[in-house]
């Protein structure tokens, strides 16, 4: 997105950390300067409900999508899932994360070899600011800076790509050795299937090394646990979106989370605009800031401290309110339920009775990783 795209005082103790830091403010630009950020934008001081205008955006561009690739064949970004058209909707390049696979297509009818070779240099070189790439169109965008998948693809002699005749040449012999055909709606596709190499998750983690170093020192945060989040909630995808209206690495959603943490650790009106949320650095800023609330206000009565710890991880999936329905469905009665369990016993009730399957799932994961992290084993 063209130079497109969340964290009061609380009056709470952090360990190792200054109250003065916690105030610090950072400047919000919220100027949009391009149709996904016009769309998404809200002004100062306004919490608007962008939903609504994400559905109408996502809706237009997919009827884009379909004039040239079917009904059927829609692919949209998503949280795991890169995915970017160029070259007025004929070509388009799909990273899929999970599997560690970036498949790049064309169904252009003239010279199509042509317009994969281009394709496939572009994505090579996509930059890694997810500010310079708007995902719900098919502009182009300047090839400049360090690619977002450096060090993720080795080329035929197992160097990686940041230059343009390295992309190119590459490209070239993808299509000359690797290329693939298959049909798309009543014309001929082609395509290629490009493997990232084992440890492209480790690689994306050390470009935030210091970003997460930094949030973890501010707001008392375990390292270990801002990373678990990252790669549970995005794999370290920056241009994370996500049909709930989260954005970015920590998957942050503006009018709750975003809006939260502007209030009252940021002492600023508003929500974070989506342009502020693929800032990596904002981003990680706002996602472990609001784990600084769970922790000091909203989780605050929670006695143990690994009985909080898993009550964090839960609320920042299914919010304060599916942890306490864990317990009891009284609120009151709930934080007392907890309190008398033992912290292995409420890691089993909020992996088994939380009213939300995916919050389920989402503590284990999460702890899983942490540990993962913390081992040196990601």
């Amino acid at each position: 997105m063209k130079k497109t795209l969340l964290l009061a005082t609380v009056a709470l103790s952090l360990s190792g950390c200054s109250r003065e830091l916690v105030e610090n403010i950072y400047g919000v630009n919220y100027a949009p300067t391009n149709r996904f950020a016009k769309n998404l934008a809200p002004l100062p001081g306004q919490f608007t409900k962008d939903t609504a205008a994400l559905d109408r955006l996502i809706h237009s561009f997919s009827g884009q999508v379909k004039q040239r690739w079917g009904d059927d064949n829609v692919l949209i970004a998503s949280k795991r899932h890169y995915v970017k058209y160029t070259d007025g909707y004929q070509s388009r390049a799909h990273v899929d994360f999970d599997k560690g696979v970036v498949t790049i297509e064309t169904v252009a009818t003239t010279n199509p070899k042509q317009h994969l070779i281009n394709a496939i240099a572009t994505t090579l070189l996509t930059p890694a600011d997810p500010a310079e790439v708007d995902l719900y169109s098919a502009q182009d965008f300047a090839l400049s800076g360090s690619p977002f998948l450096l060090g993720q693809i080795l080329d035929q002699d197992g160097k990686s790509i940041e230059w343009s005749w390295r992309a190119k040449r590459y490209a070239e012999y993808l299509v000359n050795n690797q290329l693939k055909k298959k049909q798309v709606r009543f014309q001929q596709a082609y395509y290629v299937d490009i493997p990232m190499v084992a440890d492209h998750v480790s690689k994306r983690s050390y470009k935030y090394a210091d970003i997460v170093r930094e949030a973890s020192r501010r707001y008392g945060i375990k390292e270990d646990l801002i990373y678990a989040i990252i790669k549970t909630e995005s794999s370290f995808n920056p241009y994370a979106v996500s049909p709930a209206n989260a954005y970015g690495l920590m998957q942050v959603v503006p009018k709750t989370a975003g809006a939260d943490v502007f209030k009252l650790v940021k002492k600023q009106a508003g929500q974070p605009s989506p342009q502020y949320l693929f800032d990596p650095a904002k981003n990680i800023d706002t996602g472990t800031a609001y784990f600084y609330l769970l922790q000091n206000r909203y989780l605050k009565e929670v006695r143990n401290p690994l009985s909080l710890h898993y009550s964090m991880i839960s609320a920042y999936n299914g919010g304060t309110g599916g942890v306490l329905s864990a317990f009891n469905r009284n609120r009151k009665r709930a934080m007392q339920d907890l309190n008398q369990l033992q912290p292995n016993q409420v890691y089993w009730a909020l992996t088994n009775k939380h009213p939300k399957a995916e919050a389920r799932r989402y503590l284990e994961k999460v702890t899983r990783y942490q540990k993962e992290f913390h081992n040196g084993k990601i």
